[in-house]
């Protein structure tokens, strides 16, 4: 007998996985997930995984002859009054129908989820005995929906302040991080958020946790948690999420390789923070 044959792979089937992996259900009200741009019948072989559609990174993956484009954050946040080929979104729009490469968001759903980027980034800061910093909601059978916003989790050891900054600095392969609190207090827990963490800083305040980690934190969040006696460590929004990047492409493999899909799956290489350091 013949060995099987790769079954053909379609758009639809990456959504499949990808649902799968952050379930539709754990994206914020406000949020835009899913297919942006494409056909669920299109067909697959190959996959890039990438945390921006940036107009570089599409044009890169079409010439690349990548069918599907998976990103975190979205191209398409709220609704288009009109498709300006001249624009920034329409430029991207154009160069996927061009390259007929469809392109597919995991945004807030993907910082929920269990192997999602919150979990990504607590483990790689090697925090230990996660739980949700903003548990689930529960479904309709009563199970919880999904592993929950944010992290908290215990340090392997404690340390101060200012040694967890230059560790955290360290293990996010950062030149510098910004620190707000006393550098000496001591450090038993910490909390994390990726990507923009100012909006769960009210929810930290009612953890246990001696410092919050995240970014895009402002001036304000940092005098208050300077007057709360706790600590702030800022590592800048790219730096919180790009970690997922690699992770995602991995899960995605497995899920595609579990169900016999021949599909090539790779993470872009081109993306960079936007931010740089002077002088």
């Amino acid at each position: 007998m013949a060995p099987d044959s790769p079954v053909e792979t379609c758009v639809a089937d990456l959504v499949k996985a990808m649902e799968r992996i952050a379930p539709p259900h754990l994206a914020e009200e406000w949020d835009n997930c899913g297919l942006q741009i494409g056909s669920l019948r299109w067909p697959v072989g190959s996959v890039r995984v990438s945390l921006d559609p940036l107009l570089s990174v599409v044009q890169s993956a079409v010439r690349d002859g990548v069918d599907m484009l998976v990103t975190h954050h979205p191209l398409i946040l709220r609704p288009l009054r009109t498709i300006d080929v001249e624009s920034t979104i329409g430029r991207v729009i154009e160069a996927a129908l061009q390259g007929r490469m469809a392109l597919y968001c995991a945004h807030t759903n993907l910082d929920s989820a269990r192997e999602g980027v919150n979990q990504v980034l607590a483990r790689t800061l090697g925090l230990q005995q996660l739980v949700p910093m903003i548990p689930p909601a529960a479904t309709n059978d009563g199970s919880a929906a999904g592993m929950g916003m944010g992290r908290i989790g215990r340090l392997e050891q404690p340390m101060t302040l200012g040694r967890l900054a230059e560790a955290v600095r360290q293990r996010l392969g950062l030149h510098q991080v910004r620190v707000a609190g006393d550098p000496d207090m001591m450090v038993q827990q910490a909390a994390v958020c990726s990507g923009s963490g100012s909006g769960l800083l009210a929810a930290f305040f009612e953890t246990g946790a001696e410092v919050f980690i995240s970014g895009d934190l402002r001036y304000h969040d940092a005098r208050d948690v300077e007057a709360a006696g706790r600590g702030l460590i800022d590592v800048g929004h790219f730096a919180s999420e790009h970690l997922i990047v690699e992770p995602l492409a991995a899960q995605l493999r497995q899920l595609m390789s579990d169900a016999g899909r021949a599909v090539r799956i790779d993470a872009c290489a081109l993306e960079q923070d936007p931010f740089y350091s002077q002088g």
